[in-house]
């Protein structure tokens, strides 16, 4: 992993300078777009990309480590460290310590055995920068459904097995997956995430809304949805650095134009990631 200082990078640096110097505090999102000159919504994605972890997640391991240290080197009662590093109670504190080191924090003390063993964190920046297309997305209604994930394959593909379940019309049928963050800071990347249709589903009345609308920053993921991360990694460690476009608050929004429903090849799936631009 390459440590080197990169200008393009200085968002993410001033954003980890705050949580080392706040680990303890609540960090509000606006002090996280204050100090990074993104959205909310975007220097979690680019942290995430960079660092490979969560603002919240690293906020969480500043917390349970710097706990340790105070259990290694003072006599202060756990209950009154838990509190000290910003855990709103012990039980909180026990059991994020005990998914970080495998020990829960009384056992830790007693074998007084140095158990930090993870690496200073180092932002990276993609190798490889994409370049959008700007586009203009019509508004589309589509009829949808909704539920708060992990933005990961695994649970997107489920929430999808299960929407298709609705059957859909197979001609002139357009799917969309709406991306939509919650304002919290978060150990994983939690969002809102809306499997939608074009058009209505035929054995249910499922609810509908507008989508769309606006100047977008188009992306192409060419090949299976697996690999999707890829891409976000080249988009948020790589070009979002260094464009001057400004984005807009609505969501995140892929397009399934080839997708295993319409193509039996892997290589010619496409999904259109667009990302709001002001």
């Amino acid at each position: 992993m390459k440590n080197e200082t990169s200008a393009n990078l200085n968002c993410v640096y001033n954003t980890i300078s705050l949580i080392e110097k706040n680990y303890d505090q609540v960090i509000s999102i606006e002090e996280l777009e204050d100090v990074s000159h993104y959205s909310y919504r975007n220097i979690q994605r680019i942290f995430k990309y960079t660092c490979g972890e969560t603002v919240g997640a690293y906020q969480k391991r500043l917390r349970v480590e710097n706990a340790y240290k105070l259990m290694l080197y003072t006599s202060d009662n756990i209950s009154v460290i838990a509190l000290k590093v910003g855990f709103a109670n012990l039980a909180s504190f026990s059991k994020a310590f005990k998914q970080h080191f495998g020990i829960a924090p009384k056992e830790a003390r007693l074998q007084k055995s140095p158990l930090l063993a993870k690496a200073e964190i180092f932002p990276i920046e993609a190798s490889a920068v994409l370049k959008p297309e700007i586009v203009y997305l019509r508004p589309v209604t589509v009829y949808y459904g909704t539920a708060f994930i992990n933005y990961i394959d695994e649970e997107v593909e489920a929430l999808w097995d299960k929407f298709l379940q609705n059957e859909f019309p197979e001609n002139g049928n357009e799917f969309y997956g709406i991306i939509a963050d919650e304002p919290l800071i978060r150990e994983n990347l939690k969002c809102r995430y809306d499997t939608c249709s074009s058009l209505q589903a035929k054995n249910s009345r499922l609810p509908s809304k507008t989508i769309g609308g606006g100047k977008y920053a188009q992306f192409a993921h060419f090949g299976a949805y697996e690999t999707i991360e890829e891409t976000y990694t080249r988009i948020y460690s790589g070009w979002i650095l260094g464009t001057g476009l400004e984005f807009g608050p609505g969501p995140v929004i892929e397009k399934y134009s080839k997708h295993p429903g319409n193509t039996m090849s892997i290589e010619e799936q496409l999904t259109y990631i667009c990302l709001p631009l002001s």
